[in-house]
C-alpha cells in the first residue's frame, strides 16, 4: 500500500470567493501603461487605481462602499504631468496616499473629508496635490511607505536610484544607489531593512540608514521581471521570477546566504510575473498571477511553504492589491481580501474565507494585527531608533468596540510540526471525552420525569373531579409525550373517564376534552376549586422542563460522540491490513462503544 501523508493545517481549506458583478467597482478606465506594478493599491476605506487619462498624468480615488456602476465622470486626483505608475497608502493615516508618475516626481495626497464619487456638480472638481517631492531625474515607477515609522517613503526611480523621503518635512537625505533599474522592493516589519529586485538580476538587502547593501546575492536567472516581499518581521523574505527557460518560479531567502532555503521552486511556463502577497497574521503566501486569473495560496511552516490550495478564475486579472489585515470582515471568517482588476474596466473583490459555521469569534484564525499608531517617528527613526507599531486585538474589533492594542511583539502560538504518518501505521487519535460520571443517565432522567408525573396521577374520585381542569386521555401511540404550551385550559364538564393504561402521563402533557362551551384559566393560575394544586402544578411543569433541558445537552454530546467514534472506526477499517491484530481488537472495542452509545 503507497502511503498518503495529511497535514493539519487550520487554513487547508480556505477558499476565494469572487463577488457578483453587481457589488463590484464597474466603469472604471484603468491606465494600459505597460510598466510593471499592482495598478491598484488599497486600505480599509479606499481603493486607488492608475488611471487613463488625458492631458497628463491622474488616478482615482473610489471609496470602498460605493459599488456597482460608477459614474461617467469622476473627480480624478491630477497633479502629475505624465502617466501616473504607483500609488501607496500611509499605513497610519487610511485618507493620506502617495503617487509615482513618468514626470520623475513623487506627490503626497490627503483624500477630502466625505469625500464620494457622486454629485451634483457635472463637472465634478479634481483634488489636488498637497506636497511635492523633487529630487528624481527619471520616472519614479515604485513609492512604498514604511510599515513602521510615521511618513517616511522610499521611492524607486528608473535614475537607478532609491530615494528614502521625510513626507512630513519633504526632505530627502538617504539615497540607496542602484546600478540598474529596480523593480521591486520592500521593508521589513521593523522598517530597519528593504530588499530589492533590479534588472540586473541581483537581490539586495539594504541597511537604508547606512545607505548601503548588507547583503548581495544573484536571484532568478530568467530576463523577465522579477518581485519580493519580506514576511513581515521573520528574517525571510521571498522572491517571484523567472528560469532561463521562462518558467515562473519563487523562492524563500535568508538575508546573508547567497542561494534560497530549498532550492527555487518551478510553478508553471505563464509569461506574467507573480505578484507576492504576506499575510503576516496567517502565515500565509499569496502568488498572483498578472496576465491570468491564478491565485495561488501557501502556508509558511518550518521554513517551507506547503501549498494549500488555488483560487482560479476564467477572468485574468493585470492588477491587485490586498486589504490590511485590519480591514478584513471577522464576522464572516475571512482571513484575507484582494481586488483584481478585469479587462481594464472594472474591480472585483475577492474573499479568502475559512469555511467554519461557528457564530462566535474564532480567536485561532485571528492573532492581533498592526494598527493605526506608528512604532516610531520619522525624527527617531532617521536617528537610528527601530520599532514594531503595537498590534490590535481582533475580538475588540468583532464585539463592536474601539480597537484594543497589545503588546507589538505578540507572536501566534507556534503549533508543533505536523508529523505525516503514512496510512499503513496511523497515529492514534485521542479518546472523546467522556460524560462526568455525576452525570444522570438517560433511563434515570426517564424515570424521573415518570416518578414526578405519578404524583399527579388522577384518582377515581367520583364528582370532585369536576373541578379540576386537567382530563386524563389515551396517550396516541404514534406520539411522545412533550409539553403543553401556555394556552387557556377548559374547564371540564363531562364525567371523569377511567385512567389511562400505564405509563402515566402527567397532568401538564394531557389533552384537554372539548366541550361545547368551556370557561377560560388564565395561564399559570390555579384552577378554580383547587387552588392548592395549582402551585404544585407549576414546581412539577419546571421540574420537567430542566430535565427535559438536561436530556437534550446529553443526546448533543452522545451524538457527537457517535460521529467521533463512527468517524473512528470508519478510518481505522480503511488503513489496517489485515495482519493488525491490535488495531483489528481497536476498531471490535470501538464499535461496542458506538452500540452502547446509540442504544
Amino acid at each position: 500500500m503507497s502511503g498518503r501523508f495529511v497535514r493539519a493545517s487550520k487554513y487547508r481549506h480556505v477558499f476565494g470567493k469572487p463577488t457578483r458583478k453587481e457589488f463590484c467597482y464597474d466603469n472604471l478606465r484603468i491606465s494600459r501603461n505597460a510598466w510593471d506594478t499592482n495598478l491598484v493599491k488599497v486600505n480599509p476605506e479606499y481603493i486607488s487605481v492608475n488611471w487613463e487619462a488625458s492631458g497628463g498624468g491622474a488616478f482615482a480615488v473610489i471609496p470602498l462602499g460605493e459599488r456597482g456602476k460608477l459614474p461617467e465622470i469622476l473627480p480624478l486626483f491630477r497633479g502629475h504631468t505624465a502617466a501616473v505608475l504607483d500609488t501607496d497608502w500611509n499605513p497610519f493615516n487610511d485618507r493620506l496616499i502617495a503617487s509615482a508618475s513618468e514626470d520623475g516626481k513623487v506627490m503626497l495626497w490627503e483624500v477630502p473629508q466625505g469625500f464620494t464619487l457622486y454629485t451634483d456638480a457635472e463637472e465634478p472638481t479634481d483634488v489636488s496635490p498637497v506636497s511635492k517631492l523633487t529630487g528624481h531625474s527619471r520616472k519614479v515607477g515604485q513609492v512604498v511607505f514604511n510599515p513602521a515609522a510615521e511618513n517616511i517613503l522610499a521611492s524607486a526611480s528608473g535614475d537607478f536610484t532609491i530615494k528614502i523621503w521625510d513626507v512630513g518635512t519633504g526632505s530627502s537625505s538617504l539615497t540607496l544607489k542602484h546600478p540598474d533599474i529596480v523593480q521591486s522592493l520592500s521593508w521589513n516589519a521593523s522598517g530597519s531593512m528593504l530588499v530589492t529586485t533590479s534588472r540586473d538580476k541581483k537581490i539586495r538587502v539594504w541597511d537604508v540608514r547606512q545607505e548601503r547593501p548588507a547583503h548581495e546575492g544573484t536571484g532568478h536567472e530568467g530576463a523577465k521581471n522579477s518581485r519580493t516581499v519580506w514576511l513581515g518581521d521573520l528574517n525571510r523574505f521571498v522572491t517571484t521570477g523567472f528560469t532561463r527557460m521562462s518558467e515562473r518560479q519563487f523562492a524563500l531567502w535568508e538575508p546573508g546566504n547567497t542561494t534560497p532555503i530549498g532550492g527555487f521552486t518551478t510553478l508553471d511556463s505563464i509569461s506574467g510575473v507573480c505578484m507576492p502577497f504576506w499575510d503576516d497574521g496567517c502565515n500565509c503566501l499569496y502568488l498572483a498571477g498578472k496576465g491570468d486569473g491564478n491565485i495561488r495560496y501557501f502556508e509558511y511552516q518550518n521554513d517551507k511553504f506547503e501549498f494549500l490550495s488555488e483560487h482560479k478564475s476564467l477572468e485574468p486579472q493585470r492588477g491587485i492589491a490586498f486589504v490590511p489585515k485590519r480591514g478584513i470582515n471577522v464576522h464572516e471568517n475571512e482571513v484575507m481580501r484582494a481586488y483584481k482588476t478585469v479587462n481594464d474596466s472594472y474591480i472585483e473583490p475577492i474573499s479568502f474565507t475559512v469555511p467554519r459555521r461557528a457564530e462566535t469569534f474564532q480567536s485561532d484564525i485571528y492573532p492581533p494585527t498592526t494598527g493605526l499608531k506608528p512604532g516610531v517617528s520619522a525624527s527617531e527613526w532617521f536617528s537610528g531608533k527601530s520599532g514594531l507599531p503595537p498590534k490590535i486585538d481582533f475580538e475588540s474589533i468583532y464585539e463592536g468596540n474601539e480597537p484594543v492594542e497589545v503588546s507589538p511583539d505578540y507572536r501566534p502560538p507556534t503549533a508543533a510540526p505536523a508529523a505525516s504518518a503514512p496510512v499503513s501505521k496511523p497515529a492514534p487519535k485521542p479518546d472523546p471525552e467522556p460524560i462526568p460520571a455525576a452525570a444522570p443517565t438517560m433511563k434515570d432522567q426517564n424515570r424521573s420525569i415518570a416518578a414526578i408525573a405519578s404524583k399527579y396521577d388522577d384518582k377515581d374520585e367520583g364528582d370532585d373531579d369536576e373541578t379540576s381542569s386537567f382530563e386524563e386521555v389515551s396517550k396516541p401511540s404514534q406520539r411522545s409525550a412533550m409539553p403543553v404550551k401556555s394556552e387557556p385550559s377548559p374547564t371540564k364538564t363531562t364525567s371523569a373517564p377511567a385512567p389511562a393504561p400505564a405509563p402515566k402521563v402527567a397532568p401538564a402533557i394531557k389533552s384537554p376534552t372539548h366541550a361545547p362551551t368551556p370557561s377560560v384559566v388564565a395561564s399559570g393560575s390555579a384552577p378554580a376549586g383547587n387552588s392548592t394544586n395549582g402551585p404544585k402544578v407549576e414546581s412539577t411543569l419546571e421540574q420537567i422542563k430542566e430535565l427535559l433541558e438536561t436530556q437534550t445537552k446529553m443526546i448533543s454530546v452522545q451524538g457527537k460522540q457517535i460521529v467521533h467514534l463512527t468517524d473512528e472506526v470508519d478510518s481505522l477499517k480503511k488503513r489496517v491490513g489485515s495482519g493488525s491484530q491490535d488495531q483489528s481488537d481497536r476498531i471490535r472495542q470501538l464499535e461496542l462503544e458506538l452500540e452502547e452509545l446509540k442504544s
